[in-house]
């Protein structure tokens, strides 16, 4: 980063890392430094584009051997190698901020607070490998998938691969392939059983949103008070953090994980392919015994 000043750049950094971590205004940074608050201003907006310039290194789907062993990892996180198949989990996260002066009626969602949308896919760990942000709050999430660029460019999973997600999402093959639960009440014992696996996996995404939340409370835990325009900014440089946190070894364990809700699912869309049969394949898969039973071999039925 380039500046006008004698300050070294470690400063700026703990100055972004201490507004990031408090959420305090600029006027309290700025008595907490002591330094101008223009100054702190232009430092958390340098700061904060600098870290997103590093976003697409560190936020990135897995592949080659990486990617079979986030495979690896759904399969022991659900107890079923059927799920070595996922290679991530989906879900939204709304994120508080002050109503905007414009249109604030779309940001006010059905758990009646204002808020924008994270979409985020996660790897085993609870590592982000995808981020989409800004969308108000008030638009379903399935919605919010449509729209992304994951589903757009069908840039994840690759062929032969899916993703999990909750049953506010459609279950699809095509263009991308997401796996959803069963709808209640299920039909069969395999269905149930798939679905409890499904839960399983899938929940790492949300102890990944609580982990992020857990680490920078003040951000997450209230409105921000910020212009509503670089709000999906600062979400997305938590999530650059989160992903440099856990690469590093500083884990911490989610407090509060997200208040799981799913949204009442969407009307069909008819340019996507419904993954029903992909389901019922990864569920027969998920029931099949991976054993042989040795007396089944010592008599001979025919």
């Amino acid at each position: 980063m380039e500046s006008d000043h004698g300050w070294e750049r470690d400063l700026e950094v703990l100055v972004f890392l201490y507004w990031l971590a408090h959420a305090s205004s600029y006027r309290v940074v700025s008595q907490t430094f002591d330094i101008p608050k223009t100054s702190v201003h232009d430092i958390v907006h340098r700061v904060s584009k600098a870290v997103l310039g590093i976003l697409r290194k560190v936020i990135c789907f897995p592949t080659g051997d990486d990617l079979e062993a986030v495979g690896a990892g759904f399969a022991q996180l659900s107890g079923s190698p059927a799920f070595s198949r996922a290679v991530g989990a989906v879900d939204g996260c709304h994120i508080r901020m002050k109503p905007p002066a414009n249109n604030s009626h779309c940001y006010y969602n059905r758990k009646l607070f204002h808020s924008i949308q994270l979409q985020a896919i996660t790897d085993h760990r609870g590592k982000f490998l995808d981020i989409f942000v800004g969308y108000p709050g008030s638009v379903h999430d399935a919605r919010v998938l449509r729209n992304s660029f994951v589903y757009l460019g069908s840039l994840y999973p690759p062929p032969g691969k899916c993703i999990f997600g909750d049953g506010g999402y459609p279950c699809l093959s095509a263009p991308i392939c997401l796996i959803t639960p069963y709808r209640e009440p299920v039909q069969n014992p395999v269905q149930a059983r798939f679905n409890s696996k499904h839960s399983c996996a899938r929940n790492i995404i949300e102890r990944a949103f609580g982990m992020m939340k857990t680490r920078w409370r003040s951000i997450f835990f209230k409105a921000l008070e910020i212009s509503p325009a670089f709000v999906p900014e600062v979400v997305a440089c938590c999530a650059v953090l989160h992903n440099l946190a856990l690469l590093n070894g500083d884990i911490v364990e989610a407090e509060d994980e997200e208040d799981h809700d799913d949204d009442p699912p969407e009307p069909h869309n008819p340019q996507a392919r419904v993954g029903d049969h992909v389901r019922d394949n990864l569920a027969a898969a998920v029931s099949a015994p991976n054993i042989c039973v040795a007396a089944l071999h010592e008599h001979d039925y025919l």
